[in-house]
């Protein structure tokens, strides 16, 4: 490859970077719901066809946040895991992380569950999806394959959906809270409503 093409290829990289750099920082200031082509070459000071020499639409850029963001609970979450080798205590850990990423990281929380993908199926678009799917539903297998409940994916595969509606509602309602909510009593509520699901996978 010559000294020019390697530099062309530089130049495009940093120009993505760019471009997504000042994308995020548009989700910060104002939120992902403001985010539009226009406001990003305005804040580069590039025309909006070279914003599309790199990505298709709005919906692009949000897809890739959204990847970061998956990426991002996926690593906390295998971390979580690794605490314990006991598949119930695996189960808490990664609930209190999962938790602990949603409100250290709002934009990308709110993204990675919020957006749409209308042209593809989710799960293509973001594989990391099915890995996050997957790490939850590890603890939930073992556990029913010890307790003997039957067919041990299908009923993880249920219990995957219960798990995260539990984890996902109770961080919604904290997120819309008032400023003055009280935090340690929303924990409490999490903790108990993840020991009684845990409970319920034994019994």
């Amino acid at each position: 490859m010559s000294i020019i093409a390697e530099r062309r290829i530089r130049e495009k990289e940093a120009m993505r970077t760019n471009i997504l750099t000042t994308a995020w920082q548009i989700v910060k200031e104002e939120g992902w719901q403001s985010l539009s082509i226009r406001k990003i070459a305005d804040a580069i000071q590039y025309s909006v066809p070279v914003i599309y020499d790199y990505f298709d639409n709005k919906e692009a850029i949000l897809l890739e946040f959204g990847k970061q963001g998956f990426e991002l609970v996926i690593k906390k979450l295998k971390s979580a895991k690794a605490s314990s080798t006991d598949p119930a205590e695996q189960l808490k850990a990664i609930a209190d992380a999962y938790w602990a990423f949603a409100f250290r990281n709002k934009e990308y929380y709110q993204l990675m569950w919020g957006m749409g993908a209308p042209t593809c199926e989710m799960d293509k678009c973001m594989p990391e999806r099915s890995v996050f799917r997957d790490l939850v539903m590890g603890p939930m297998i073992e556990i029913i394959e010890k307790a003997k409940h039957g067919d041990a994916e299908t009923n993880a595969c249920l219990k995957y959906h219960t798990f995260w509606s539990i984890l996902h509602g109770l961080i919604s309602i904290k997120m819309v809270a008032p400023a003055d909510d009280t935090e340690q009593l929303n924990k409490l509520v999490l903790d108990d409503a993840i020991t009684g699901f845990i409970k319920n996978l034994k019994s």
